[in-house]
């Protein structure tokens, strides 16, 4: 799964910077307020509130933006969204899942599926690609200066259900009921993660390299990029000096 992890690691720095940091709060907040709406605006009896908060948290958003992010979901004063995954293919065969919170899907299926279109890739049916991707939590360290076998026991102790090397990360992977129990077993033992969230990873990977990877993330950066799309998801095996290379001017 070499890309995988370092992909999400750039990511989650990417949305600490003040230059995407706009982009990154509006999608925190609309994943909050949907949350609170739902669920509630107590945290600690509503998972999913629980996991966006601390997501904003981690992206640096003022506490302010999220109490009233929260306010606005409980208080009936938030819009109706609806949540929608589109499937299909980047170039090289690449699966792809595509998760968005849109008030208008006629206007959404259109943006996306020319996004695909306009860069080498299909949109598919409902299905075609979720069968290779399965929701886990994932949290990822950088490997330098890391004691790994520390990791790897406190980790596993905890109820993690995989240890995944990479090239220069360390993803673990856990059930999305035991994520946080384990996350939050790491940080007490002085392990902080460049990046931890609930996730869909893949169970099968495409190599892809030069070229294809390019068209590979210029896709994923575009849809990315649009306001009605909250994650992105996809199978790339891409190795991580390349992935850094591709996302740096992005």
């Amino acid at each position: 799964m070499s890309g995988h992890s370092k992909w999400s690691t750039i990511k989650h720095k990417k949305a600490k910077t003040d230059a995407a940091r706009g982009k990154v709060f509006t999608k925190l907040i609309k994943e909050i307020t949907t949350a609170a709406k739902i669920g509630g605006g107590d945290a600690d009896g509503n998972p999913r509130l629980r996991l966006a908060v601390d997501r904003a948290k981690e992206a640096n958003m003022p506490n302010d933006n999220i109490k009233r992010a929260i306010d606005k979901g409980v208080g009936g004063g938030a819009e109706a969204m609806e949540e929608l995954v589109y499937e299909g293919y980047a170039p090289a065969g690449v699966a792809m899942m595509v998760e968005v919170m849109t008030d208008n899907r006629n206007r959404s299926a259109g943006e996306i599926r020319s996004i695909f279109e306009k860069n080498g890739g299909n949109l598919g049916a409902t299905g075609c690609v979720s069968y290779m991707f399965s929701n886990k939590g994932s949290i990822v360290f950088e490997k330098k200066g890391i004691d790994e076998d520390s990791l790897a026991m406190t980790a596993i102790d905890a109820g993690a259900d995989d240890i995944i090397s990479e090239e220069s990360t360390i993803e673990i992977v856990t059930s999305p009921e035991n994520f946080e129990k384990v996350r939050d077993a790491l940080k007490s033992k002085g392990f902080t993660p460049e990046n931890a969230e609930v996730t869909m990873v893949p169970s099968t990977t495409v190599k892809v390299s030069g070229d294809e990877a390019k068209k590979v993330m210029a896709l994923v950066a575009k849809l990315e990029d649009h306001d009605d799309v909250q994650k992105v998801h996809a199978n790339f095996d891409i190795s991580d000096a390349e992935i850094e290379a591709l996302t740096k001017d992005q």
